[in-house]
């Protein structure tokens, strides 16, 4: 108690040199900043992640079980199985091609995927981001004349189409014959319209249903694969989830989970993370500089009075706490108000949502807020450690004062 006691003396007391509380103020506002900085970065880049990864989950599911050979010919029976797997809620089969979509004013590549609308919803997210229409419009007679299709928003804009419209499928894989490869067309009408938030699927994927798709593949009653989903808190356990639906189905079969066929991808997040806390983490090592140069200049005014402390019998150990406290209270208050001012910041940004992104170049398009409970912690932490390692040599300076040369 008489550390501390001594120690509020002092952060209270006048300097003679007003210098030295200029000082300290700054020490304390560059923590505040450096700490409120660093929570808003890292705030923003798990934003980042988890609204990738929830785009990336709503187009791809979690899992997806393929057959080596690339096709699935009895995949209702494969898909009855899987559904058994614990932790599973949902399997739906997929059949997948890359072709070329023409509209009344050109064409593009598209990357065509037929569904099962009877399974797909809670497996894909497509029922949800439907704008216009809805999955069940892509169920038809085998014998109609015009099949069905879905396009993402921004490829109908391209194509200069909207629901009604007729479109055209062409795909190069046609039958070889004298003259070449004829390419096989088919006209269908859109009758719906998705948008994901992701501008990269949104303008290349179209949808049909896999009667529809294998017709016009000519590909025969099979698929590519079976789209899986498991319980929200499996995850990130999803390649455990994979590896039991392997077994059950037997060699033959592989399971690829969304962590597995992004891993680059969250990687690089991951390192830029690391690489912005630390880059951003300097704004705190300066401040700690500060309060090495505002701790000395203490001690060199106070050294009449540490030499009278010492005169009085307070040993060396009581005079480091002393300046030590001094440290770590001008770095609490930076740390408290750094963290109020993040928070703070954090909710007002993602309440209000004024800062826009362009949707063509970010997955989403508001600034995305991801607060994490282990993020402020290690800020908080890192913050009061390295202030704190700050006020060891002047502390240390302070405990070395001789009364006798100092009172002589």
């Amino acid at each position: 108690m008489f550390e501390w006691f001594i120690s509020f003396r002092y952060l209270r007391a006048r300097h003679k040199q007003k210098f030295i509380s200029l000082i300290s103020l700054i020490s304390v506002a560059g923590i505040t900043m450096g700490v409120m900085a660093l929570i808003v970065v890292l705030a923003v880049y798990s934003g980042f992640t988890n609204g990738l990864r929830d785009q990336i989950l709503g187009i791809n599911s979690h899992i997806i079980v393929q057959r080596l050979g690339g096709i699935i010919p009895d995949y209702t029976l494969v898909r009855d199985r899987i559904v058994t797997v614990n932790d599973v809620t949902g399997a739906t089969p997929y059949l997948y091609a890359q072709t070329l979509l023409s509209g009344a004013r050109g064409g593009t590549g598209v990357v065509l995927r037929g569904i099962d609308p009877s399974t797909a919803r809670g497996v894909i997210a497509l029922p949800e981001q439907m704008i216009e229409g809805t999955i069940d419009d892509l169920i038809q007679d085998e014998d109609a004349r015009l099949p069905n299709i879905i396009l993402g928003s921004a490829l109908a804009a391209d194509l200069h189409v909207s629901v009604g419209d007729k479109v055209r499928l062409i795909s190069p894989s046609g039958p070889l014959t004298p003259m070449g490869i004829i390419p096989k067309i088919k006209t269908c009408r859109v009758t719906g319209l998705f948008e994901s938030g992701m501008y990269e699927y949104d303008s290349s994927i179209a949808y049909m249903h896999i009667p529809a798709v294998q017709k016009f593949l000519q590909s025969g009653d099979v698929v590519h694969g079976i789209e899986v989903t498991v319980r929200e808190k499996e995850l990130n356990r999803a390649d455990r989830v994979g590896k039991q639906i392997v077994k059950l189905l037997g060699s033959g079969f592989i399971a690829k989970d969304w962590m597995a066929m992004n891993r680059n991808l969250f990687a690089a997040f991951k390192l830029e993370k690391i690489g912005m806390f630390i880059c951003v983490a300097l704004i705190i090592l300066v401040a700690a500089l500060n309060i090495i140069s505002a701790l000395i200049m203490v001690v060199m005014e106070k050294e009449k009075d540490i030499a009278i402390l010492k005169s009085m019998g307070t040993t060396s150990r009581s005079i480091m706490k002393i300046f030590f406290n001094q440290g770590l209270v001008i770095g609490l208050t930076g740390t408290f108000l750094g963290v109020a001012g993040g928070l703070g910041l954090c909710e007002i940004l993602s309440r209000y949502k004024f800062i826009e992104l362009p949707s063509n170049v970010y997955p989403m398009n508001t600034l995305p807020i991801k607060v994490l409970p282990m993020d402020v912690t290690i800020i908080a932490v890192s913050a009061i450690v390295i202030t704190l390692s700050a006020t060891i040599y002047p502390s240390w300076k302070a405990s070395k004062v001789k009364p006798a040369e100092v009172l002589s």
